[in-house]
């Protein structure tokens, strides 16, 4: 009994500090993001008009690939009942994450360096909207579960549970990240388009 416990306890290190770890990173690029003066120094378009709309069309693929996530994942663990998952899921579940990931620090670091984390009022005067405020907070919690992710993804010795949750988190704040900003901007805008 006391071995078990022992066992627990020392599984559970693995989560604390992956949670504590993701939630320090989250807050350091948050405060980056305040006090960055923004820029598009060192930014790319990718060909489209704006870097918004970069970032609206980039981060509707991440939603895409996050979607093909979750479901490949379920299938893969059996989930979805019917027949098993083909073997080559598991290594296309693991492209589309890893490329979800590098997409999300992608558009993060565009948001953060050309528009920082934007709360209160801008240096004009005028008020920032709830929803800025909501996506740059979510965005900041995405760039922290990522951290939390990974780790459930690398570590042996977490518990069972850690890696649905660390997913289901990441899954939940990116989702909620693209709908306050891709989502809003192509119901308000439409979807952008490429110059030329």
């Amino acid at each position: 009994m006391a071995h078990t416990t022992a066992r627990q306890q020392k599984s559970m290190t693995v989560p604390l500090t992956a949670f504590a770890a993701g939630a320090v990173v989250a807050i350091l690029v948050g405060v980056f993001g305040r006090v960055h003066d923004p820029t598009l120094d060192g930014t790319t378009n990718l060909g489209f008009r704006t870097v918004i709309d970069m970032k609206v069309v980039v981060a509707t693929e991440i939603a895409v690939l996050v979607l093909f996530q979750v479901v490949s994942a379920l299938w893969i663990y059996g989930k979805l009942g019917g027949t098993p998952a083909p073997r080559w899921l598991g290594l296309a579940n693991r492209i589309s994450g890893t490329t979800a990931l590098v997409l999300s620090v992608f558009v993060a670091y565009h948001c953060l360096w050309s528009l920082g984390l934007q709360v209160g009022t801008l240096p004009n005067g005028q008020a920032v909207g709830t929803r800025t405020v909501v996506h740059g907070m979510l965005g900041c919690a995405v760039i922290g579960a990522i951290v939390v992710k990974v780790t459930a993804v690398r570590s042996r010795r977490a518990p069972g549970w850690f890696l649905p949750v660390a997913g289901g988190l990441l899954f939940s704040l990116l989702v909620l990240a693209v709908l306050t900003s891709a989502g809003w901007y192509i119901a308000a805008e439409g979807w952008p388009h490429r110059v030329g």
